[in-house]
Formats: structure tokens, C-alpha cells, sequence
């Protein structure tokens, strides 16, 4: 079934608190939304990173519930 939307949006201010890398921000109306991920290596690396170290034992500043 065709369904052609027209539809004017006026925003005058948006405040996004957080996008991450699966996040969506729609604004308006869409048919479909396709997922795409792509992975670059722009240094040219050849080998995985080191294993990272632990330096100190990291304490939470609010205490977390059991």
C-alpha cells in the first residue's frame, strides 16, 4: 500500500543528552531504518593491543546495592 507523508516540522531547540553508536535520533517519519556498521583500522595496525593492566583496585564513589 503507497503511503505518501507531507508533513512540516519546525524545531527550536533540541537537546539531546547522549548518542551512542546504536543509538537513533528520528525526527519526522521514515519507511525503514537499515542498520550499518563498519569497522576501519585507519592506524595500519597488524597485531591485537596488549593486554591492559590493572593499576589499582577502583572503588565506586556511590555505594553500589548488593
Amino acid at each position: 500500500m503507497p503511503l505518501t507523508v507531507h508533513q512540516t516540522i519546525s524545531i527550536y531547540m533540541i537537546k539531546v543528552g547522549a548518542i551512542t553508536n546504536s543509538s537513533v535520533l528520528q525526527i519526522g517519519s521514515t519507511g525503514s531504518i537499515q542498520s550499518q556498521s563498519d569497522i576501519y583500522n585507519t592506524g595500519g595496525y597488524t597485531e591485537p593491543a596488549p593486554t591492559a593492566e590493572v593499576i589499582q583496585e577502583a572503588v565506586p564513589l556511590v555505594p553500589l546495592a548488593p
